[in-house]
């Protein structure tokens, strides 16, 4: 079958990085076609070609037979292309209405009718199967919630070639669901769908075919997946074979409490909630998208101011409800939303390695620069982030580097008492998950209390000594690792258990 989208020998070079080289492959027209590779592969590279958001080097792109001459992004959109990043691109304070008409408003002598626009919204969200109310502002809505507004703009655009980046690293059960169904509405029509995700189950479910990048690469292309295996596949991508991602090891872990969080309760989560965290252990929170878990770690951390409740560290409560102070009592966060909320943007990566730890070697307020070289240097090598240099703005790296800079910037504190991460690997390939876990397990041996919210049951359950599980904003069961059991876990996260049907499990592990 003859393509609808080529990619013709592309390359594309950074100061110091070749980022893509002479990659070539096709796409047929109603097809969806998968794009997997490690972190640093060129994928998001690509993607930025073909959204005309960069210009290659070298190659071409062709689009039903034409040349496609990018002089901005405009252009690849006028062409049909549009692209859903993993860092969502939307306007917190427009409303949602607002953000899916932005650029393209429709006006009657320069005034837009505002309501008329909404109403219109409203009819479409409802056509495709979004419930989210158009008059909301996109600030007030959850990152899920965010994920369908931009799948819903695509559609509205009635764009011929649609790349959605890790669309379901955020979205519940139900909204990957949701998605899964405009997927296979937008093949019928006859999109070219380029689905670019580290989830296999979902390359296999969806994906007509798949290509594998590495170091820049085409490492592998497969015009359809019969016969096509998950092994042979993470082979393609990291170049050995991985058998055991999560590598669990134990360690000894003692009766000593590092983190005591007692009746901590605010605005998002009502209902107080109580935990302690040992010395040495890897405790996992698991519960469904809305049970709360994002919310208690922002409560433990200060983000969010606690109505209810204290926190102690080693004995001794942590005074203040702020980040500073937790993190003067040695409790750090890595959050949930690495662009919004972690990285520093439009920053270099030592900036944002050392902007908390410059307080320990800048005494008198005055920036050591030899000081800040020298830890970027330690840390970048430590965690093996992928850079040409340290002076890399954030944004030029690949999520799963992003994640190693944000690990980093609390691995330069001295005082590491207890290290909470939200999401750890979401978005993130499989090679650099293995050693985003090598680090954690490395960090609960060192006696840093480890607290892990993940949204992937195999994750949780692969990396944990214990788990509680979440439920509508409370801890509604807690498990040894000898007690980890797939539905247990589940039938303790859904909130209504006892009506549940026995297929509903399977539903939501699936997801």
């Amino acid at each position: 079958m003859a393509s609808f989208l080529d990619f013709r020998n592309i390359s594309k070079s950074y100061p110091g990085v070749k980022a893509l080289s002479d990659v070539s492959f096709g796409v047929a027209k109603g097809a969806v076609h998968g794009i997997m590779g490690e972190n640093g592969a060129g994928k998001s590279t690509l993607i930025r070609i073909l959204s005309g958001d960069q210009p290659a080097n070298e190659g071409t792109i062709h689009i039903d037979g034409v040349e496609q001459k990018y002089a901005s992004a405009r252009d690849a959109f006028d062409a049909g292309v549009v692209v859903i990043h993993q860092e969502l691109q939307l306007v917190p304070e427009l409303t949602v209405a607002e953000n899916l008409w932005l650029g393209r408003f429709p006006n009657k002598g320069g005034v837009v009718n505002l309501r008329a626009l909404t109403h219109q919204v409203a009819a479409k969200l409802a056509d495709i199967g979004i419930d989210i109310d158009p008059a909301q502002k996109v600030a007030k809505l959850s990152i899920g919630e965010r994920q369908m507004v931009e799948i819903a703009k695509a559609i509205m655009l009635d764009a011929r070639i649609i790349a959605l980046d890790e669309p379901t690293s955020s979205l519940s059960s139900r909204e990957s669901e949701i998605l899964f169904r405009l997927i296979a509405r937008l093949k019928a029509e006859g999109k070219v769908i380029l689905y670019i995700s580290h989830r296999l189950d979902e390359i296999f479910q969806l994906c007509d075919g798949l290509t594998v990048l590495r170091d820049g690469r085409l490492a592998a292309h497969h015009p359809d997946l019969e016969g096509v295996t998950r092994d042979q596949i993470i082979a393609e991508m990291v170049g050995r074979e991985i058998i055991d991602i999560w590598a669990w090891r134990g360690r000894p872990i003692g009766d000593e409490t590092r983190l005591s969080v007692d009746g901590v309760s605010g605005h998002f989560l009502p209902q107080p909630a109580s935990f302690k965290a040992r010395r040495g252990e890897i405790l996992g929170l698991f519960g469904l998208i809305g049970a709360g878990r994002s919310e208690l770690l922002r409560l433990v951390y200060g983000a969010d101011t606690r109505r209810t409740g204290t926190v102690t560290v080693d004995g001794k409560a942590v005074s203040g409800n702020s980040p500073r102070k937790s993190v003067e009592a040695g409790v750090m966060l890595c959050p949930e939303d690495r662009k919004f909320d972690g990285i520093i943007q439009g920053r270099s990566i030592e900036e944002n390695i050392t902007i908390s730890a410059r307080r320990n070697f800048s005494p008198v307020g005055l920036i050591n620069p030899s000081k800040e070289a020298d830890l970027a240097e330690r840390i970048i090598k430590q965690l093996r982030v992928r850079t040409p240099s340290r002076r890399q703005d954030i944004v030029n790296l690949s999520g799963g580097n992003q994640q190693k800079v944000i690990l980093g910037r609390w691995l330069s504190e001295s005082n590491v008492k207890v290290l909470m991460i939200d999401e750890p690997t979401r978005g993130i390939d499989v090679g650099a998950k293995a050693e985003i876990y090598e680090l954690l397990y490395g960090l609960a041996e060192s006696g840093i209390a480890i607290v892990v919210v993940s949204s992937e049951l195999p994750e949780v359950m692969g990396i944990s000594d214990r788990i509680l599980v979440m439920c509508e904003g409370h801890i509604a069961a807690s498990l040894d690792r000898s007690e980890f059991n797939e539905r247990a876990i589940l039938a303790a996260a859904l909130p209504d258990r006892s009506s549940a049907p026995a297929n509903e499990f399977d539903k939501v592990a699936a997801s």
